[in-house]
């Protein structure tokens, strides 16, 4: 049997272009949208585990592969790759091998067998457990806990390691005792000898162990680091805009965060964890050499904790303060950034420092509580430590004059309470660490609950090719936190490969209408249609994917000119980036510099004019030729022969995609058939491009009580332009 994928691709202009691209797609490709290629093996891999695919490379022989193996990636010699499916009940396994053909057949061993390496990547199902629809799960479950449980067996390695290290200690102290009360009394120097040997020995062991301990930690912390910083910033991508109500600079220190989770999470923290139960050990120790000296550690110890607890409260609420003071400082520093041309233009720059000033201020003084709160405590654990030794060799003498113990003992139970507090003197500083650990884990997990474009267990709608008509259903939608401003029963149709102009006064929901055509919002009641689905039923990704979109701001990244035209469409040719360049008007200034579409961009483009950054957002737009192009303002920042070459190459060369443009001009309006009206988020208007011309000439002509003026586009013309809403 055979199943052909050659038609698909032919459909559909985004096709990959490498093998282990077609097989990623093939096995999943309801994700297609958000999985970027060129592809590595360890990339396939990566983003497979994204999904929540547990993958593991094993050695396979092809007598081995069957459904209990499969699906699978087999490596070939040449470096290729053969993807194979489990059997059904209606055919037996299959397999995918893209050098050869691109028809999926039935799983050939012999044909395999010839160049097979011995290698294979087994994929299992997802492992991410569905629980609240409101909670986002990372690759292996909890986006936190999830990847620590995956370094499992090297944490219970770690605990064994401490044990040792732990009775190891109980040598220096042995050493000692038996130095005092055998090898001095008796001048036995070959005693001592073979205690220094044994001691050696120990030591030794002691520091690989420590060594190995530490680095075993610190890879299991990487790992899960990798994982969790992933999870996070894919949520912030995948966060829907609603949810979002928290200034930019927040959402940055939340992710900023994830630094104290982490660092609480290093190998010191968890060793202070794991050595706390060994106090007991050492407790019971002295017990066993000193008998009474045991209470003296016993005392001291509930008069540490009693301490640490005791200023625990006051730490915890102080450090939601200065977490929050953290948030504010955060947003005052990226705000001033991202507009220091305009504060230094409006002579603002006082207020913004005023502003620093005072959470600076603020933050500094909740610091020094917090700090002086928590020294207390560790100044208490220190005392303690000390009135420890005292206690205990002032009780050893003693005992030592009664004969219940030696003087070996009292030097071996003194550095045995020592060890015993230890732990315990580390509590206030770790607690107050972990008062830390839980504000910002508190932090992430509200970043984490928050709704996503892609939801879990959604069945998405997958079509390969859009012819582009588009329809609003009676649409209303109002901005999170706003009960009125927005759109109001909003009805229209677009044509597949019909240009429109959407006009309007400002601030009338113009560029709300192309948001929520694009998805950057769901509409609160009505619905889109693209082609007749609602956008709800596409997946996000796939719906931008099959839309060349250009925003009011002109927004570029850092980095080359080819980067950002590349970046709007699926692994773009060359020949289509230098098309989409030539259409959008860069290629005019980009071809006479030095660096060409290798030049360099600063953040948001730094250095170049308004209407160069125009130009480039177009060609984005342009390159892959997207079925519907929407464009908001594309040429406010451009003169007047540039306007009139982008429109005219649109005119020529544009002619089976959907156009919807939002402009304040005239001018661009001749690149529209139809005019589209807005009032205070009303439809009201909507007619032939001829009858909104012919009624803005008309009302030119009328002249005003005091002075001509011509009609504004954005008012709605009365005269033959159609008042019905669609």
């Amino acid at each position: 049997m055979g199943i052909d994928i050659t038609q698909a691709s032919e459909r559909n202009k985004f096709a990959p272009k490498d093998p282990i691209e077609i097989c990623l797609i093939w096995l999943l490709e309801q994700f297609v949208a958000r999985l970027p290629g060129p592809w590595s093996m360890e990339e396939a891999v990566e983003a497979l585990e994204s999904f929540g695919f547990r993958c593991a490379a094993k050695n396979t022989s092809l007598s081995d592969l069957d459904s209990l193996h499969t699906p699978a990636f087999l490596i070939m010699d040449e470096g290729s790759i053969v993807a194979t499916s489990p059997k059904t009940e209606d055919h037996g396994p299959l397999q995918l091998a893209p050098r050869r053909s691109e028809r999926v057949v039935d799983l050939d061993l012999r044909l395999l067998s010839s160049n097979y390496s011995g290698q294979a990547i087994h994929i299992s199902s997802p492992i991410k457990m569905v629980t609240d629809s409101k909670t986002h799960q990372g690759r292996f479950g909890h986006w936190f806990f999830g990847p620590l449980w995956q370094s499992k067996f090297v944490y219970f390695q770690v605990s064994i390691a401490a044990f040792l290290t732990n009775i190891f200690a109980l040598a220096t102290s042995g050493f000692s005792m038996i130095v005092y009360d055998r090898v001095m009394p008796n001048s036995a120097m070959e005693t001592l000898i073979a205690l220094l040997v044994g001691v050696f020995i120990i030591f030794v062991s002691d520091f690989v162990i420590r060594t190995i301990r530490a680095y075993f930690l610190d890879v299991a912390g990487a790992q899960a680091d990798i994982v969790i910083a992933d999870t996070l910033f894919e949520q912030i991508i995948d966060m829907e805009l609603s949810a979002r109500t928290e200034p930019i600079g927040s959402v940055a220190n939340q992710l900023r965060e994830f630094e104290s989770l982490r660092d609480f999470m290093t190998s010191a923290t968890l060793t202070t964890l794991i050595d706390i139960p060994f106090a007991i050990l050492f407790i019971f120790v002295i017990w066993s050499v000193g008998g009474p000296l045991v209470y003296v550690p016993l005392l001291a110890i509930p008069v540490i904790i009693g301490a640490t607890l005791a200023v625990q409260p006051s730490i915890r609420k102080l450090t939601q303060t200065s977490y929050e003071d953290g948030q504010t400082k955060q947003s005052v520093a990226i705000e001033t950034l991202q507009g220091i041309e305009t504060i230094k233009a409006i002579g603002a720059g006082s207020m913004m420092r005023k502003r620093w000033q005072d959470v600076i201020a603020h933050q500094s003084t909740i610091g020094l509580k917090t700090r002086l709160l928590a020294q207390f405590a560790s100044n208490m654990s220190n005392l303690a430590n000390q009135f420890v030794w005292v206690g205990t060799v002032t009780m050893g003498v003693y005992l030592t004059q009664s004969g219940s113990i030696g003087s070996g003992a009292i030097v071996a139970c003194s550095m045995l309470a020592g060890r015993a507090i230890a732990p315990m003197a580390q509590l206030s500083q770790l607690l107050t660490r972990l008062n830390q650990a839980i504000a910002s884990y508190r932090s992430l997990s509200k970043l984490m609950m928050q709704p996503r474009e892609h939801r879990e267990q959604a069945a998405y709608i997958n079509r390969p090719q859009w012819q582009g008509a588009i329809e609003f259903r009676d649409v209303s939608f109002n901005y999170p936190g706003q009960t009125q401003g927005g759109l109001q029963n909003i009805s229209f149709k677009i044509e597949a490969g019909e240009s429109v102009a959407l006009v309007g006064k400002v601030g009338s929901g113009k560029t709300t209408i192309a948001k929520l055509l694009v998805g950057l919002y769901k509409p609160d009641t009505g619905a889109i249609l693209i082609d007749g689905v609602d956008t709800r039923q596409i997946d996000p990704a796939d719906l931008r994917r099959n839309m060349g979109v250009v925003m009011q701001e002109s927004w570029l990244f850092s980095g080359t000119v080819k980067q950002n035209i590349a970046v709007g469409a699926f692994n773009p040719t060359d020949e289509e980036i230098l098309e989409a360049s030539e259409l959008g008007g860069v290629h005019e200034f980009i071809s006479v510099h030095p660096e060409g579409y290798g030049f360099k961009l600063k953040e948001k483009g730094e250095g170049l004019s308004g209407g160069q950054k125009q130009t480039i957002n177009i060609a984005r737009a342009l390159v892959g030729k997207p079925p519907i192009l929407i464009m908001d303002e594309p040429t406010s920042a451009m003169d007047m022969v540039k306007e009139k070459t982008l429109i005219d190459n649109f005119k020529t060369k544009l002619l089976n995609q959907t156009i919807f443009v939002i402009t304040h001009r005239t001018s661009i309006i001749d690149l529209a058939t139809r005019v589209l009206v807005i009032d205070a988020g009303k439809l009201v208007a909507q007619g032939p491009k001829s009858d909104f011309l012919k009624a803005n000439e008309q009302a030119q002509a009328q002249p005003a009580p005091t002075a001509p003026r011509p009609i504004n586009p954005m008012t709605p013309p009365q005269s033959n332009l159609s008042n019905r809403v669609a």
